[in-house]
């Protein structure tokens, strides 16, 4: 065989050969990821959150990096969620498997009202006033996260929420509703919020309106520059703690200077071929455990929302929420109260001498499902969840407590201030200096036998725990996509049994469960949020609940 005929075997040979692996590699990658992502993704409150924490991620940014940008961001898209004057609940799945929670939620300050919980309502309502602001801790928690996972320098999560916060926004619909809603309307025309939330005739902003936040703008350019210890012992510190004093609050320089983030492993259940991993108390991992533990044994499948089935399902679920109303006291901070446990919420034993307690025809009074009347319900929250090309996985939940907190601007910050102490109302008959206050916050990590993972949380305050499950419960075993669970139309059951419905939902199925017993409530706003990222067969699927007008972006 002569050279050139030896030279034109060798590369059709090679050409075959690159052919053969073409095919091998196009059979082993995803045949599609229609309308997912290759490499990342996040799922914030809006798009343009999203986005922020996506542009991190595609330049070489950790998925701890795209949460904290995009939480920056929502500070100032949905500021009447969270901020830099509350706390969050994070966790964290590294490539090697590893779950860990980093706790940096509001605490109990050295100086409080004596007989603080003598001023919680009976019922549900915003709760106004200084006397309830816990002590920050969400600059300390991304700090400590971003030492340990963060890839790009502390100063560049920043740019665009600095940029946003300065330029200004118009104001998001979602926001807009809220403004308008008259009790909220009402709360920030007379309050410092009206600074920043109304016009110059001191009527709040509508939908459409611009937005500025200039002098957070400012705290947020300087915090990029120094570090969190600014916020927390320098000038910055000095300046937040004047204007709580001027509000009237008891917030100290000691306060601040002493906040530390708690670091605990995740709490991890099982699920049938999935592994749950949720944060421990003082987070409401435990009850979100129990609703999705007693809801496995009835052995759900897609058919269980076939016809009159699909009234027994919801029966169920309505059942073990109110099963769950009855635990909530066992949330309590374990650093403080030696007799607080929640670990009974996930004893086999116990979950399946609850699930017998629900009966098939009928539901009962108060009593039957606690002693104890469980605490009154409330709102707010914000999530995230983002997942990077690494593999690093990040849930993280965030509040100011009630509607933009207690009501309290720091004008010389900028900074919204939480009034998270009012979660001890109906919870707990004291509270002691540096305790964290119970909370449904549950940012969780799903992960199956085949490598896949679900990266899930919700906002809404006291509905986080119902929009959670269900999604779960719609997903993972009811044969919903993940739009389609996040989607679907919740029931509420508030904390007096009464079961609420959205617009949307079944009419034949809220019938049939009235014909069951179940008193309807009449709840007129659903603050349920849940935002996921999940990772199966190598596609990513990134979904941001549309009740708040939210969508994912990746890459």
């Amino acid at each position: 065989m002569d050279k050139h005929k030896w030279c034109f075997c060798l590369v059709c040979t090679l050409l075959g050969a690159v052919a053969v692996l073409c095919v091998c590699v196009a059979t082993l990658l995803p045949a599609t990821c229609s309308g997912g992502f290759q490499h990342a993704a996040v799922a914030a409150d809006s798009l343009v959150c999203s986005r922020v924490g996506r542009r991190l991620l595609q330049q070489g940014g950790s998925a701890v990096d795209g949460a904290i940008a995009a939480l920056l961001c929502t500070a100032v898209v949905y500021p009447q969620s969270m901020g830099l004057g509350g706390g969050s609940v994070v966790t964290v799945r590294n490539r090697t498997g590893k779950v860990r929670v980093y706790n940096f939620r509001e605490t109990v300050p050295r100086k409080f009202k004596s007989n603080l919980l003598d001023d919680c309502p009976d019922s549900f309502r915003s709760m106004s006033g200084s006397q309830w602001i816990g002590i920050p801790g969400e600059l300390r928690g991304y700090e400590a996260l971003h030492k340990l996972y963060g890839k790009l320098p502390w100063s560049k999560l920043f740019e665009e929420p600095i940029r946003l916060a300065r330029e200004g926004i118009p104001v998001p619909p979602h926001l807009g509703k809220i403004l308008a809603m008259p009790t909220v309307k009402s709360r920030v025309e007379q309050s410092s919020l009206c600074e920043v939330f109304c016009k110059n005739n001191k009527s709040t902003l509508g939908t459409g309106d611009m937005m500025k936040f200039p002098q957070l703008a400012e705290s947020m350019q300087i915090i990029a520059n120094k570090g969190a210890d600014t916020f927390y012992s320098g000038q910055m510190a000095w300046d937040l703690i004047r204007d709580v004093k001027a509000a009237g609050g008891t917030l100290e320089m000691e306060d601040l200077r002493s906040y530390r983030v708690r670091v605990a492993d995740a709490w991890t259940v099982p699920l049938g071929d999935t592994l749950m991993h949720i944060p421990p108390p003082t987070a409401g991992g435990a009850l979100l455990a129990f609703i999705l533990k007693i809801m496995q044994g009835f052995s759900l499948t897609p058919h269980s929302l076939d016809g009159d089935q699909k009234t027994q399902f919801y029966h169920h679920y309505i059942e073990a929420v109110k099963f769950a109303n009855g635990q909530r006291r066992s949330i309590r901070d374990p650093l403080f109260n030696s007799n607080a446990a929640a670990d009974h919420l996930m004893d086999p034993a116990f979950i399946d001498h609850i699930r017998r307690m629900i009966s098939p025809n009928g539901t009962h009074p108060p009593s039957y499902y606690s002693t104890v009347r469980p605490p009154p319900d409330h709102t707010g929250t914000s999530h995230v969840s983002v997942l990077d090309e690494d593999g690093l996985a990040v849930s993280a939940t965030s509040t100011i407590n009630h509607l933009f907190g207690g009501g309290v601007y720091s004008p010389r910050t900028g900074i919204i201030l939480n009034n998270e102490l009012a979660d001890f109302c109906g919870r707990a008959d004291s509270l002691k200096p540096g305790e964290q206050p119970p909370s449904s916050m549950t940012p969780a990590i799903l992960e199956s036998k085949s490598g896949g993972l679900l990266v899930i949380g919700g906002a809404g305050g006291s509905m986080i725990t119902t929009a959670v499950a269900l999604s779960v419960i719609n997903h993972l075993w009811l044969g919903m996509s993940l739009k389609e669970a996040i989607d679907a139309p919740i029931v509420f059951v508030d904390s007096k049994n009464n079961v609420n419905f959205p617009p949307a939902f079944d009419q034949s199925v809220i019938d049939g469960l009235k014909a069951l017993g179940h008193q309807v409530g009449q709840m007129q706003y659903f603050f349920n949020i849940v935002n996921a990222v999940e990772k199966e067969d190598g596609c990513i699927v990134a979904e941001s609940d549309a009740r708040k007008k939210g969508m994912a972006d990746g890459y």
